[in-house]
């Protein structure tokens, strides 16, 4: 399985910030390869199981995530089974007047699908893009 983990300090409140990423309609809004999300449930463990559309290598990718733990302004964590086989961690602390948010990210490059040279170069793209996601969820928090 491929990791990423990445780190972000934002001037604005973890209740903010948590309360934003805790709904995944807002996903689109930052994260540029997620097309769609659909089908928002809440979870028994807080949070919200959710479907969605995200393109990868110029391919459409369908998935549903389920949240599998959920604490207030610290921690939400979601995992993937169907789709892109995936596990993503983020944590909210507190610090200076603002928020540290921290994403780590556990998944399976769809090899048999995508081929197994393009597994490298899909490695770096997510790692790019989670730099990117962090600066948008930045961008948008402290306006």
């Amino acid at each position: 399985m491929a990791k990423v983990e990445k780190s972000v300090s934002i001037k604005a409140p973890v209740e903010k910030v948590f309360g934003y990423m805790a709904d995944p309609r807002n996903l689109p809004e930052i994260w540029p390869s997620m097309v769609e999300v659909k089908d928002v449930q809440p979870s028994p463990a807080g949070g919200y199981n959710f479907g969605w559309t995200y393109k990868m290598a110029g391919m459409r990718l369908e998935g549903a995530s389920e949240t599998t733990e959920f604490i207030a302004n610290q921690r939400n964590v979601t995992e993937s089974k169907k789709g892109i086989q995936s596990r993503f961690i983020w944590t909210y602390k507190g610090e200076a007047g603002g928020t540290k948010v921290t994403v780590q990210v556990e998944y399976k490059v769809p090899v048999p699908l995508l081929g197994k040279l393009a597994e490298a170069f899909i490695i770096k793209q997510n790692e790019r893009e989670s730099d990117l996601v962090l600066a948008n969820l930045k961008a948008r928090m402290e306006t």
